[in-house]
């Protein structure tokens, strides 16, 4: 009997144990700051986790197939510089100029799931490559300058509000992940990611058309880096070459905290969308108690070691 009742208990940690650290954090967070519980300050945290974010949606689709992407940074490097360009200097429409860039990405996403799957290529070398290629092409367009003075219509999407409360750019990442949610539960289409992370080979016997599935899983995570991309270009206002270096850890980052395996087939966007929310909220505790930033990163990864450990032994005492 008491086995049983411990085997429920570690199920539940199992099943809640992120929200139970966020509430963790949450209460710090309030103790240090009485402002950190208002409304002013979710919505700020909103539109600070929202480029982050968008790109954890994306990785979330490729890490359940089994894969990684370490490109998604210069994702957002080069589809903020394109877009950018197509407004500025080619004096394209704001909404050609975002849906090109954010095609790009699609495009470059889909070269890296044909290489992997045509080539059999390991997606840790096929997505560093892409990584290096990118940057090279973001630096390259401008000659590593960055693109300043873009229009005030091209920034709303990424520093607009809507009744100057509420961050655009939070709200369309709730649908995103709103989006991403029904697909992966509900469709058809959404379950064969879960089934190529569990097992590929089954899957394909199936009748699964895995490299197709999983090339889609890239192409995904590509366009939506794009789009973090160019939220991020309208965000600063400024076309950045160097913009999103190290992106891909907090993103990986998010979505493994927030329940998702390494290995595939287990996890889904909810989880990494608090696993993004906690990650904010301790970068805006360390940054109300005055730690460094270089410290920060210290920090940041022991907690997230710490929840990956906690992760793996309630997942041992449940199996």
């Amino acid at each position: 009997m008491k086995v049983a009742e411990n085997g429920v208990l570690t199920a539940k940690l199992k099943k809640y144990n992120l929200l139970l650290l966020l509430a963790f954090f949450v209460i710090i967070a309030s103790i240090l700051s009485p402002r950190f519980l208002t409304f002013q300050n979710f919505f700020n945290l909103l539109q600070q986790s929202a480029i982050v974010g968008i790109v954890a949606v994306g990785m979330t689709f490729v890490i359940l197939t089994g894969g990684i992407d370490l490109s998604v940074g210069s994702h957002v490097a080069f589809a903020g510089m394109i877009s950018s360009i197509f407004s500025k200097n080619l004096g394209l429409g704001v909404f050609p100029s975002f849906v090109l860039a954010i095609l790009c990405g699609a495009i470059f996403g889909s070269l890296t799931g044909f290489f992997i799957t045509t080539f059999r290529i390991p997606a840790f070398i096929t997505t560093l490559a892409m990584m290096t290629s990118l940057r090279g092409l973001a630096l390259l367009v401008t000659n590593g300058k960055p693109i300043f003075g873009l229009s005030d219509a091209f920034r709303k999407l990424g520093a607009g509000f809507v009744f100057d409360v509420i961050p655009i750019s939070g709200l369309v990442w709730i649908v995103i992940t709103v989006l991403a949610f029904l697909l992966l539960k509900y469709l058809p289409f959404g379950r064969k990611f879960y089934a190529i992370g569990g097992n590929e080979s089954a899957a394909y016997l199936s009748g699964i058309r895995t490299k197709y599935i999983t090339t889609a899983a890239y192409t995904i995570s590509g366009a939506l880096s794009a789009f973090a991309g160019v939220m991020l270009a309208s965000w600063l206002s400024t076309g950045q070459p160097n913009a999103g270096s190290a992106m891909e850890l907090d993103a990986i980052a998010s979505v493994v905290i927030g329940g998702t395996s390494l290995s595939g087939g287990v996890g889904g966007v909810l989880g990494t969308f608090g696993g993004v929310m906690l990650l904010t909220i301790i970068s805006n505790i360390l940054n109300l108690v005055g730690v460094p930033s270089y410290f920060q990163q210290i920090v940041k990864g022991i907690i997230i070691l710490l929840a990956l450990i906690g992760n793996n032994l309630l997942t041992q005492r449940k199996n």
